[in-house]
């Protein structure tokens, strides 16, 4: 009695290759992808960190301004390059710019901080070495709190920049700018402004 024997076809070598193949491309994006994860997370923790250790730049020139005001008004008015510190600001520069800190502070790196910081402060005014008032030097300038005086101030007589007409002495402001040259090209600047009466 002869049995037909079925060829076998080998059907499943095949499915078994291509579920493979599909496997490990997957499996790679999926590395590849936890893998970006992981960077990116660790690259914003770095910014994070480099943004932190700018702050001590902004608080050394916040440091200066409040040390130097305490001794003399008047003295805010001269600049003195050495210290970081320019009676004028030039809105034509940008930090970007080489120009912009030649006046600069520099903190050299040590145990605490690992990075060189640099500082500069600018005043905001039109022209320097005057005083806010002074000619025809612009400053940049805001009214007093009104609530530390105890009296309210009558609608519009002192908020807008520039008006003449202010419940106290105005304030100035000074603009500090710090950057941070992290290793990998990371670089931050922060920049803060400070209201000193004048």
């Amino acid at each position: 009695m002869a049995m037909n024997r079925r060829r076998e076809q080998g059907v499943a070598l095949p499915v078994m290759l291509i579920m493979l193949v599909v496997m490990l491309v997957s499996s790679i994006y999926l590395l590849k992808s936890s893998n970006s994860s992981t960077i990116g997370a660790a690259n914003m923790a770095y910014d994070d960190s480099l943004a932190k250790a700018a702050d001590l730049g902004l608080q050394a020139g916040f440091d200066y301004l409040q040390a130097r005001s305490k001794v003399s008004k008047a003295q805010m008015t001269i600049s003195e390059p050495g210290k970081g510190y320019l009676s004028s600001y030039d809105t034509s520069q940008q930090v970007t710019d080489p120009t912009f800190w030649q006046s600069a502070v520099t903190i050299p790196a040590g145990p605490a901080v690992p990075f060189q910081i640099q500082y500069v402060i600018h005043r905001a005014c039109l022209l320097p070495n005057l005083a806010y008032n002074e000619g025809t030097n612009v400053c940049m300038q805001t009214s007093s709190n009104p609530l530390q005086n105890g009296s309210p101030v009558p609608i519009g007589a002192s908020w807008g920049v520039n008006n003449s007409v202010y419940t106290t002495a105005p304030q100035v402001h000074y603009i500090i700018t710090a950057r941070i040259f992290g290793p990998r090209g990371g670089n931050v600047v922060s920049q803060m402004v400070v209201l000193i009466d004048a």
